[in-house]
C-alpha cells in the first residue's frame, strides 16, 4: 500500500524531439488542445500566474497556478491551488532525452493537503487524472503531430 503522502509520478515516452515536447507543455495554444482548453494565458517564466475555472457536476474548481521554477527545455514547476479550498500541490514536468525519444516525468506532490472529503481531491482521482492527461491526451496529441511530419 502506497503512503498517501508519496508524490504521484507518471512517466511517458514520446517519439517526438525534446524541443517539440517542451513547446507542447509550455505553449498556450498547444496546452489548450491537450490539457485544459480553459487556460487563458501561460508563460514558462518564474513568477507567472494564471487562473481558470473547471466545473464538475456539483462544484467549481478555480485553478490557481504559479510558476516557481523553469529550466528551459528541461523542467517546469508550478504551485497548484484551488480558490476557496485549503491545500497546495507542486507539479513538476521534467524532460529527458533517451536515444531518439523524449521521456517525460510528471510529479505531483502535496495532493494530500487538499480536503479529502471531496472526491476530486482524493489520491485515486488525482492519479487517474494525471494518467489521463499524460498517457492519453498528451501522448495522442504528440503522436498525431509525429504522424503529420
Amino acid at each position: 500500500m502506497m503512503n498517501r503522502n508519496e508524490p504521484i509520478i507518471v512517466i511517458q515516452n514520446f517519439a517526438n524531439p525534446k524541443k517539440e515536447v517542451w513547446k507542447t507543455i509550455t505553449q498556450l495554444d498547444q496546452m489548450n488542445q491537450w490539457f485544459f482548453e480553459e487556460i487563458p494565458a501561460f508563460e514558462p517564466k518564474v513568477g507567472f500566474s494564471t487562473s481558470f475555472n473547471i466545473k464538475s457536476d456539483t462544484r467549481d474548481f478555480m485553478h490557481l497556478w504559479k510558476i516557481t521554477d523553469v529550466i528551459p527545455g528541461r523542467k517546469i514547476v508550478y504551485d497548484w491551488q484551488y480558490q476557496g479550498y485549503s491545500g497546495k500541490s507542486t507539479v513538476t514536468f521534467e524532460l529527458f532525452e533517451k536515444a531518439d525519444q523524449t521521456l517525460l516525468k510528471l510529479s505531483a506532490e502535496g495532493i494530500e493537503s487538499f480536503p479529502q472529503h471531496i472526491s476530486e481531491f482524493r489520491r485515486e482521482s488525482c492519479t487517474n487524472g494525471w494518467i489521463y492527461f499524460i498517457n492519453d491526451r498528451l501522448k495522442n496529441y504528440l503522436d498525431q503531430k509525429q504522424l503529420h511530419k
